[in-house]
């Protein structure tokens, strides 16, 4: 027998462990780079101290949302867990520990990048710095799902009664944890490749921040997916069929698995117009409809894992 008091402090580690060590890998990362870059220009060193300052405070979101969610765990909740309970809360530890470890190293990616590119533009220092915090903005947009969806979790606690409604609300919250990975690392990587990009060619700024935009959005399309499904699968507690808790965990399972090469591989067609657009500005119009046909063709694959995923909780 599973002992339920055993979960919920493990949960609460799971958290503060996973966003924590993320957190601080990027910020290793930000720092070493940061250090690298006034190496190589000296002069620029208070533009890049900044930009360093302002890039790790946006890497530490995961930890401070990591944070919130133990403490209402700790505080809020004083009564001892039931097993249903404690399943719940272990779903809330799995997204927001997964979503956090990786977003806490990939937010890094455009801190890193920005640093460079001031060292070799000082006096465009503070476009790039607007690009750098959109696009770290943009990568945080998967912990804010996932800390949402926690907090659904967390005031539906009172509401279990059976190990199959423990067991959908684990498996909303370990949908949104493996269905941000691919998006996220992608989200990093295209976020990474924009600032250099900008750095190598400051005229095309005006071309790739609004390229950065659009293309994030369909970066993060996969990532809407597991959301919609989470939603589905936290309105489904009260759901009689013996088989839902299991059904949940495997439509958790296909839609999150389901998001990592779309969310990944969008990023690489994206990454790579980007590039091409500093080099060759001119040919923006061509280069951005050809990467925004080849990211909705992608994105397909995500449609796919979505209506598998539906039909497995929704179809008996």
């Amino acid at each position: 027998m599973i002992d339920p008091a055993l979960l919920h402090y493990m949960s609460i580690a799971i958290v503060i462990v996973l966003t924590t060590v993320g957190a601080t890998v990027g910020s290793i990362r930000a720092s070493k780079s940061a250090l690298d870059a006034i190496n190589i220009a000296p002069a620029a060193k208070n533009e890049i101290t900044r930009a360093s300052v302002i890039g790790l405070a946006l890497i530490e979101t995961a930890p401070i949302l990591g944070l919130i969610l133990i403490l209402m765990l700790l505080l809020v909740r004083s009564t001892t867990p039931t097993l249903p309970v404690a399943l719940a809360e272990l779903g809330i530890a799995l997204g927001m520990g997964i979503t956090g470890f990786i977003g806490g190293i990939v937010s890094a990616y455009p801190t890193q990048e920005t640093c460079f590119a001031i060292a070799r533009q000082p006096f465009f220092s503070q476009n790039l710095l607007n690009l750098m915090v959109i696009t770290q903005t943009i990568i945080q947009t998967p912990l804010i799902f996932v800390f949402l969806v926690s907090l659904f979790i967390f005031f539906q606690l009172n509401l279990l009664v059976s190990i199959k409604a423990g067991l959908i609300l684990m498996a909303s919250g370990l949908c949104m944890g493996i269905g941000s990975v691919g998006p996220s690392i992608g989200l990093g990587r295209f976020a990474r490749t924009a600032c250099k990009s900008v750095g190598i060619n400051r005229k095309a700024y005006s071309y790739i921040l609004p390229f950065t935009l659009m293309s994030g959005a369909f970066i993060e399309t996969p990532l809407i997916f597991a959301f919609l499904v989470s939603l589905i699968l936290l309105g489904n507690i009260l759901n009689t069929d013996p088989l839902i808790g299991i059904r949940s965990i495997c439509a958790a399972l296909c839609i999150g698995f389901g998001t990592f090469a779309p969310g990944i591989n969008s990023s690489k067609t994206a990454s790579s117009a980007c590039q091409q657009m500093a080099l060759n500005p001119s040919a923006y119009s061509s280069l951005s409809q050809i990467s925004m046909f080849s990211q909705g063709i992608i994105d397909a694959a995500a449609i796919y894992a979505l209506l598998t995923a539906l039909f497995i909780v929704l179809l008996k």
